[in-house]
């Protein structure tokens, strides 16, 4: 039983890491064409394959980040239902793509900004909650905390903010090494 939990654990770090591939791809095959400081994540979808490479990363990463839900032990219920709302917002997010920058906001620009938004506040609550339990990982909770609150208020305060693309992706990084910290984690806890 111990060596299976073990096995999940270790899937999750090989899913998390396969998850990242897709992203740093369309980084690579858009240079020129989306801008990484001001252009968001969500906008790969506007280049070539850009929507398949997309979904690949968001699909993949909900559900490792789902397994990690279930996989968690002696960390609270809260923390656990937070991760499983993370994993259904980007999953929400990735069914409804962003409308192109400029354009009026349709019904699946709407959804999926407020989606976003909400796995923007609930990974990063788990982290805190976690980190109640487990306070080696209460930096990177807070850096994922700090980054979220920074990315959600460049949205709604600063119409002609520039960085938004930046601020995302050290966002995204921040919740990564979160991710990443809680799996790491939970293999010291059973070895």
């Amino acid at each position: 039983m111990l060596e299976q939990g073990a096995n999940r654990r270790g899937l999750v770090i090989w899913g998390l890491v396969f998850s990242l591939v897709p992203v740093f791809y369309l980084h690579v095959v858009s240079a020129g064409q989306l801008n990484p400081i001001t252009d968001v994540i969500s906008d790969y979808v506007f280049v070539h394959n850009g929507t398949e490479w997309l979904a690949a990363t968001s699909l993949s990463l909900a559900a490792i980040s789902a397994l990690l839900a279930v996989n968690l032990r002696g960390v609270g219920r809260s923390a656990r239902w937070l991760i499983v709302v993370w994993s259904a917002g980007l999953t929400v997010s990735t069914i409804f793509p962003t409308d192109p920058t400029g354009a009026p906001t349709s019904l699946s620009g709407y959804v999926h900004r407020y989606a976003g938004a909400v796995m923007f506040v609930a990974l990063p609550a788990a982290g805190v909650l976690i980190a109640k339990k487990f306070p080696a990982l209460l930096g990177i909770a807070i850096t994922a905390s700090v980054s979220s609150a920074a990315f959600l208020v460049s949205h709604v305060s600063f119409a002609g903010f520039e960085a938004r693309g930046l601020t995302e992706r050290v966002l995204f990084a921040s919740l990564y090494g979160l991710l990443f910290a809680i799996a790491a984690l939970q293999v010291r806890r059973t070895t």
